[in-house]
């Protein structure tokens, strides 16, 4: 089989097990357990509690001990056991430790599964940088046709969305220990320090104001991302409840019109080059918190009927949102960054935006909406939920570009004027 088709079929695999349950476990979570919102800003920090420590200790063990192969196919298989176990959870406490268990083996395969694809194509003296992304771009394929199976078979209040990505987790799983041998690399090269191979010396960056602005801004928009991700599908589901909007397409099929975020993203991305070179860095990473202020802003006007392209707007503004911030910040760690750190400094970026941004807003959402913004009747006041994470969207935007203060050094006027 072709190696490229190898790695597209891998690559849809990984990200059809997540976008299976991630957007709709909400909807699972309010519409079929009632369980409350506090406690499931938990269920979505544990995604960030995964990502702060997981794919370093991963990366270790895939250096020093293991083909980082066969470790991604141990990874998915282990996940697709926790997926199968979630049905059978009964009350909130014990959802939270199987679900954070979960992440503790697929958040590490995010970056294996690069590393896997990198050595194979490099041993195949393919182009990495040149035929690795229309190989990924079939990641966010495979997370919109999860958004769509799951929708079309009913599934985003039941229980079957888990054993949907458990069975791809597992067929996942067992094709890993097919693809090309990734072995250890580090018996053959200079030893590394424990610290150093955890990224700790990029901490060292925290000594320049200007990287703890931006990774401060880094774990603020990390936490907008996790709003999104966690209520979107659920505030779709809950206008059943409205008999003026049962019965519309937006209801029956919420997971389908989330998805257009996820083909707008791959629209966005090759957008960037020029609003780089026009803007500069900076203002593309402007544009990306104003994008958010308009993500949920226009969800809070939004309804399935006459307000249905409020949302598929707001659904199409979320490649922007979520584009713009991610690819420029990394090409700012890439070209601010000393060489000798530049991977560790990357992790850091990843650190912030997935790990404390994800963890900090997934816990503070959750209580602020049961607190403020849920009904005695247990109904969520979304309007209200939605102009607030707008609100808090704009004051991050109104803030940063009075703070965040840089000049451009060659390497990333080199970057952005060949981006």
């Amino acid at each position: 089989m072709n190696i490229k088709f190898r790695l597209i079929l891998m690559n849809f695999m990984q990200f059809f097990v997540w976008g299976a349950w991630l957007l709709t476990i909400g909807a699972y979570w309010f519409q079929n357990k009632h369980w409350s919102g506090a406690q499931f800003g938990a269920i979505f920090s544990t995604m960030g509690i995964s990502s702060i420590f997981m794919p370093a200790i991963t990366g270790i063990i895939s250096d020093r001990f293991i083909n980082a192969e066969k470790l991604y196919g141990i990874m998915h298989i282990l996940g697709a056991l926790t997926l199968f176990s979630l049905p059978l959870v009964t009350n909130p406490s014990a959802f939270f430790w199987v679900i954070l268990l979960n992440m503790m083996f697929y958040m590490p395969t995010l970056s294996l599964s690069i590393t896997v694809s990198y050595s194979a194509l490099k041993s195949n003296n393919i182009d990495v940088v040149k035929d690795f992304p229309p190989i990924r771009i079939w990641g966010t394929i495979g997370f919109i046709a999860a958004l769509w199976t799951v929708s079309l078979t009913h599934s985003e209040i039941s229980a079957n969305q888990f054993y949907i990505a458990g069975a791809v987790a597992l067929v996942l799983g067992l094709y890993s220990f097919t693809l090309p041998k990734c072995p250890p690399l580090s018996a053959k090269t200079e030893k590394k320090s424990f610290a150093n191979s955890l990224g700790l010396n990029a901490f060292a960056l925290f000594k320049d104001p200007k990287f703890v602005i931006f990774f401060t801004f880094s774990m603020l928009l990390g936490a907008a991302l996790q709003l999104t991700n966690a209520y979107g599908d659920t505030f779709i589901h809950d206008f059943a409840k409205v008999p003026v909007y049962k019965d519309s397409i937006a209801v029956k099929y919420p997971a389908i019109i989330m998805s257009i975020s996820q083909i707008s993203e791959t629209l966005f991305i090759l957008a960037i080059p020029f609003f780089l070179r026009k803007f500069g860095i900076k203002y593309v990473m402007l544009f990306s918190m104003l994008a958010w202020v308009l993500r949920f802003g226009l969800f809070a006007f939004g309804d399935p009927a006459g307000g249905l392209w409020m949302i598929v707007l707001s659904c199409i503004v979320y490649g922007m949102a979520f584009d713009f911030f991610n690819i420029s910040g990394s090409l700012f760690v890439e070209t601010q960054a000393a060489p000798e750190i530049r991977g560790s400094a990357q992790g850091l970026f990843m650190m912030m935006v997935n790990g404390f941004g994800a963890f900090f807003g997934s816990r503070i959402s959750g209580i602020v909406i049961d607190k403020f913004f849920t009904h005695a009747d247990q109904s969520k006041d979304w309007h209200g939920i939605w102009l607030s994470f707008a609100g808090y969207a704009l004051v991050i935007a109104i803030i940063f570009p009075f703070v965040f203060r840089y000049r451009h050094n060659a390497a990333l006027k080199h970057a952005i004027e060949h981006a």
